[in-house]
């Protein structure tokens, strides 16, 4: 039995404001009448939950109703007896509870299982009855809310309830979106508790709760549950805000005369659309005027319009552009690109001439059902049909709960855990970024390439040495934003690992833990963030000389150039330098310009049958283990021989690698740096 179930009507009094406009309460004294007399005949539906039915069917007018009936039957007869701390009985909680439901159109298995989710946990009713009775779906979400109900949220509750509560949810939304139901009633009906418990549960609402409303979409009972948490929390900023709504409801709503407005607009544009005035609820207003300052009528809401179809809201959006002065700034298509939790909607905002700027929000009914009530408005998620793979939109599993369930196995401890759940449920933003290979990554706002890697190759991306954002190499520390394409560059050597500074630019949970728990582990792979820097490695060979070039100059020395490093069948161009040498470059070499312009004398060069050839090769790379030794390997299969090398030190974790090689043919060339650019890490190879 729910500790949080007190007088309903003593919240109600003090706080009547609060109710959703249009919004229908149960009489719980009548009801407690009702449940009282006993159940109605066998054919007749008892009268407690009329209102339950009439809700149902303006959502579902085929739906069938005797089910409805028979667990009203059995939680009535099974709660008999119980009372709330109010004196009602007991079964006026979970009939308010489903006809929260019912009114955000869910589908009858779900409100079958609401009106017996205490069943279990508080009365004699077995789960094999319920399973006997109303079969193995109904029985499954009344198993996963009664886990939940167990759940203490005392000052002293452990992570680890926190954590059945999420794997339930991940298991069937629908025992989520019953809990937020059953939270949503206490909540209206915690006015008689003592202010500290008020306090402490009205906490646990906004920390953990709320966040989950908002994941699902469950935008209507979000918004009550914040307007219900601020006037416990913050009364005095609260008792403003009232203020500030009841001034304005004395004076004339200049957001009237502007949906006229926009009424008559679309009337004559031959656009069906309803628009109405939509208000603003308190923690909305109280944000807006901590922002804006002292308020205008508009700010107290937003004008909506209603349509039939996608297509018609951005005619709708044009014909508002083009008869009102835009507020480019605010225009925002939520239809192309839906928020994560599911919300669509166009949003913009419209100058008018009495001086006012008026927000417009414009979605089409449907849109409209699942803006208010989320994942509850999709109906059965495992119904035939009404899946979808797709990460970002599956109600059975979205992609932020996806995220939360695979890296709270991984968390070390309870307090890992509580820890990264109030970060991932603080992010209220999501994005979507494209992977090389054509898959997609829902990612919380803000993370880098690091998260990326981890989110797409877990504990892999230890290995990761690089990143390719829209095509441009990246350092992994990168933000990366909505609609991006990410490249990620793994080490094939297993003993890489991630380095500590990661951890600081590590943004989601998964991350964190990973890098975490390898650091951890291998104590010695982390680099001390003083370390001195190394010096060049370098691997000496034989001095440069002619090759197979040869000058128009008798017994001249010729040397080939180690600024363009030419090689056959190069155009190049000699210069007599210092001692009578002939120094040979590549016509566009910029050396020749400056040779020519000191007067240094000229020399035509040509190159011998020979084939063999010296070259210089930059490779440029992301530093890791064992890179010099596969760069060496790859050139000598090719069959080149590395007259020096030269390894620069790392800046950024990237590392140039300057090789001069002698080639047995200058045709291997392209080959050769073909096979270099493969090597794992490497990202560019050219000539000097």
């Amino acid at each position: 039995m729910s500790a949080e179930a007190t007088n309903p009507e003593a919240h109600a009094e003090v706080r009547p404001e609060l109710r959703r406009r249009g919004r229908t309460r149960l009489d719980l004294r009548r009801l407690g009448r009702a449940a009282l007399l006993g159940p109605a005949s066998r054919d007749r539906l008892p009268d407690a939950i009329g209102h339950v039915a009439e809700a149902h069917r303006a959502h579902h007018p085929d739906a069938d109703l005797s089910i409805l009936r028979r667990a009203y039957l059995l939680a009535e007869s099974s709660h008999r007896g119980q009372m709330r701390k109010s004196g009602e009985p007991y079964i006026t909680h979970p009939l308010a509870v489903t006809l929260i439901l019912a009114e955000l159109g869910a589908e009858t298995t779900t409100l079958t299982a609401s009106l017996l989710h205490d069943t279990v946990e508080d009365t004699e009713v077995t789960l094999d009855q319920v399973r006997a009775e109303f079969g193995d779906e109904v029985a499954f979400i009344v198993d996963g809310v009664t886990k939940v109900e167990k759940i203490d949220y005392g000052a002293a509750a452990e992570p680890e309830t926190f954590r059945k509560m999420l794997v339930a949810t991940g298991n069937d939304v629908r025992v989520m979106s019953i809990k937020l139901a059953d939270r949503l009633h206490n909540m209206r009906t915690l006015g008689v508790m003592r202010p500290e418990k008020q306090a402490r549960i009205a906490k646990v609402t906004r920390d953990v709760l709320i966040p989950l409303a908002e994941r699902l979409g469950v935008q209507a009972l979000k918004t009550e549950l914040e307007d219900l948490v601020f006037a416990i929390l913050h009364p005095e900023e609260y008792e403003r805000t009232r203020a500030l709504i009841a001034a304005h409801c004395g004076a004339d709503d200049p957001l009237l005369a502007i949906a006229e407005s926009v009424r008559t607009v679309l009337r004559e544009a031959g656009i069906t659309a309803e628009v109405l005035v939509r208000p603003r609820h308190f923690v909305s207003v109280h944000r807006i005027s901590r922002t804006r300052g002292e308020l205008r009528g508009p700010d107290f809401g937003r004008i909506l319009v209603l349509v039939g179809e996608n297509a018609d809201c951005y005619a709708v959006l044009g014909e508002l552009h083009t008869c009102f002065t835009p507020v480019v700034s605010e225009f925002k298509d939520f239809i192309a690109v839906p928020k994560f939790n599911l919300y669509q909607s166009l949003h913009t905002a419209v100058a008018v001439p009495e001086g006012y700027v008026a927000e417009v929000i414009v979605r089409t009914r449907q849109m409209h059902r699942v803006a208010e009530a989320g994942v509850v408005a999709l109906g059965n998620p495992y119904a035939t049909g009404e899946g979808s793979d797709c990460e970002g939109v599956d109600p059975t599993r979205p992609g932020w709960l996806s995220r939360l369930l695979d890296w709270q196995q991984s968390a070390p401890d309870p307090d890992t855990f509580w820890t990264g759940l109030r970060a991932e449920l603080a992010q209220d933003r999501e994005i979507t970024v494209y992977r090389a290979d054509g898959g997609t990554l829902a990612l919380p706002a803000g993370a880098g390439c690091i998260d990326a890697a981890y989110a797409q190759y877990g504990e892999a991306a230890h290995g990761c040495i690089g990143a390719r954002v829209n095509g441009r190499l990246t350092s992994l520390s990168a933000p990366l934003s909505d609609g991006d394409t990410v490249q990620l560059l793994l080490a094939q050597d297993a003993s890489s690992g991630p380095a500590a500074d990661w951890l600081e630019h590590a943004k989601t949970p998964a991350a964190r833990i990973a890098i975490s728990s390898w650091l951890q582990a291998h104590p010695e792979g982390a680099v001390p963030a003083a370390a001195a820097p190394r010096a060049p490695l370098s691997v000496p060979g034989l001095r440069g000389g002619g090759g197979n070039a040869v000058a128009d100059l008798p017994d001249a020395h010729v040397r080939l150039a180690g600024c363009c490093t030419p090689v056959p069948p190069d155009a190049v161009a000699g210069f007599v330098v210092r001692g009578g040498a002939v120094t040979v470059h590549r016509v566009h070499c910029p050396a020749v310009a400056q040779m020519r312009s000191l007067g240094r004398t000229s020399v035509a060069v040509h190159w011998r049958a020979t084939a063999d050839c010296r070259v210089t090769l930059l490779a440029e790379s992301f530093g890791r283990p064992h890179l010099l030794a596969d760069l060496t390997e790859a050139i000598a299969r090719q069959g080149v021989e590395v007259v020096s090398a030269t390894v620069e030190p790392p800046v950024e974790q990237r590392v140039r690698h300057s090789y001069t090689l002698q080639l047995p043919d200058a045709s291997v060339l392209p080959g050769l740096m073909r096979a270099m650019r493969d090597v794992p890490g490497v990202y560019d190879v050219g000539r000097a």
